[in-house]
């Protein structure tokens, strides 16, 4: 199976956890991105306000970890499940600007 898998969300570093190795040596770090905006659906105008998880590796790991949090952020990537017993949806990014 396969499809499109690809998010890009905008929005300000609401939390940041120190950056970790994996067991096989790979830096990680998990972050949580906050979005608000107003956008229109269904003809009226929404507010959207959401939180989602995201995770780092690498040299994104790097960068993220020497960010902090309210820091403006545009990431893109694609979501994947946290783990096998939680199905509850990750951002792994794949590209990330700071301003």
């Amino acid at each position: 199976m396969s499809g499109a898998n690809r998010l890009e969300i905008s929005g300000t570093v609401a939390e940041l956890r120190g950056l970790r190795h994996t067991p096989a040596g790979i830096p990680v770090v998990e972050f949580r991105i906050r979005h608000e905006s107003e956008l229109e659906h269904a003809g009226a105008p929404r507010k959207v306000n959401v939180e989602l998880e995201a995770i780092a590796l690498e040299t994104l790991a790097r960068l993220v970890a020497g960010s902090e949090p309210g820091r403006k952020v545009k990431a893109e990537g694609f979501l994947c499940a946290r783990s096998r017993r939680s199905r509850k949806p990750v951002l792994h990014v794949t590209h990330i600007e700071f301003e």
